[in-house]
């Protein structure tokens, strides 16, 4: 078992350089923010940055794919992403629905070519 989680010291480091650093500013994040309002001025361009780099990052992504991506052929990287952009306007805009789909049509169309 422990080959699989690795070693402890690693662990140990990640926890401690990883996981409670995030977790002191998620914390600070929802302690600040809990009076602020949803539909000020300065929460709508905060939130209007991160969705630009996020689509950024989709993007690039997509046209340069790291690692296993790489594998997979353009045409269907793309048209995982239409077919997740699709179903997630059909299904009134769910997340979940459009990545689980575009994952799905992903993964069952690198299974098919083999």
């Amino acid at each position: 078992m422990s080959e699989f989680f690795g070693s402890p010291h690693a662990l140990l480091v990640l926890v401690l350089a990883g996981f409670l650093p995030n977790e002191i500013w998620r914390m600070a994040g929802l302690w600040f923010g809990a009076g602020v309002d949803e539909g000020s001025e300065v929460l709508v361009w905060v939130r209007a940055v991160a969705t630009a780099i996020l689509a950024g990052v989709i993007a690039q992504i997509l046209v340069q794919p790291p690692g296993a991506l790489a594998g997979v052929p353009d045409w269907l990287r793309y048209g995982a992403v239409a077919a997740g952009f699709a179903v997630f306007m059909l299904t009134r805009r769910s997340i979940f629905a459009g990545v689980v789909s575009g994952e799905i049509i992903l993964l069952a169309g690198k299974w098919w070519l083999g």
